[in-house]
């Protein structure tokens, strides 16, 4: 087999991965992802004991256990170019030789699990409630950059969005892949289940206007009245849709979990955004130790 060249696999003096920092025997198999830099010790917090704490740019690295449970947290930064390399580099810490730079007869699969803040695109999903996201559907354009091939189930809700949006050519071409089905089953209780946005900003993007108008005004009200069938979308944030993309065609499991700090449909913002993050933490750890995956 072709040894990777390493230009394409950056290794620094270490042996670790070139942006995260990390070797392969520092990361467990079950990862949680967090933008926020600062949150990893807060997830960690929780932990019997830490093996491993690592930082590389904005990317910060605790491998530990929870219970029986070895977990890494790391932290991805914002948006899904960040997603980008950390989905691909985890990737190669699971299923690429190091020493002989290529790739591993037998391939690992990783649980990827985001836990993050969001914005609420439903009257009914309040803030601080928590969302799981059956499918990841982006507004980036991360995932055009790989070839791919939907299921018919995906295709499906896609073709449905994009008529109900208009968004069928431009300069956004909406993409869509689904979450693990066995993660979201084990996620179930206290999370509304939805189609999670993923955007590649928070102002326009989004739909807020400060100083700038929107070249796609009226495209949240769109995204709250999607229906098709029993799927809907339930949220949005900035990473999920690159998460769920990559992930599946790589041969991992992921599932974003996020706690609602807006409802863009009521205006409101949650009076304690620290305190909706650390239960959101709190619960979905104590749901993962009791599991069994």
């Amino acid at each position: 087999m072709k040894a990777i060249a390493p230009s394409e696999l950056i290794l620094d003096k270490r042996g670790a991965i070139y942006h995260l920092g990390v070797r392969p025997e520092e990361i467990a198999q079950t990862i949680i992802l967090v933008g926020d830099p600062d949150r990893v010790s807060k997830v960690s917090a929780h932990f019997d004991r830490i093996e491993h704490r690592l930082q590389h740019r904005e990317f910060f690295t605790h491998t530990g256990w929870l219970a029986n449970k070895r977990i890494t947290v790391l932290s991805t930064g914002i948006g899904p170019d960040n997603i980008d390399i950390a989905i691909n580099e985890l990737d190669a810490l699971a299923n690429i030789d190091f020493s002989s730079r290529t790739i591993k007869p037998k391939l690992s699969s990783l649980k990827l699990i985001r836990l993050g803040t969001s914005g609420s695109l439903q009257k009914d999903i309040p803030v601080d409630s928590f969302v799981a996201g059956t499918h990841g559907l982006g507004f980036d354009n991360v995932m055009h950059f790989y070839l791919h091939e939907n299921n018919a189930s995906e295709l499906s809700i896609l073709d449905a969005f994009k008529t109900h949006t208009s968004l069928t050519a431009g300069n956004v071409l909406p993409y869509i892949f689904e979450g693990s089905s066995t993660l979201l089953q084990t996620f179930q209780q206290n999370y509304t289940q939805g189609i999670t946005i993923g955007c590649p900003g928070f102002f326009g993007p989004q739909g807020r206007i400060l100083r700038l108008g929107l070249a796609y005004p009226g495209l949240i009200d769109k995204l709250t009245h999607f229906k098709y069938k029993d799927h809907f979308i339930s949220n949005f944030e900035m990473e999920s849709s690159a998460i769920y993309g990559l992930s599946q065609l790589l041969g991992h499991e992921a599932l974003s979990l996020n706690v609602i700090v807006a409802n863009r449909v009521r205006k409101e913002f949650s009076a304690d955004g620290n305190k909706a993050v650390e239960a959101l933490i709190k619960h979905s750890l104590d749901v993962l130790a009791s599991s069994d995956i």
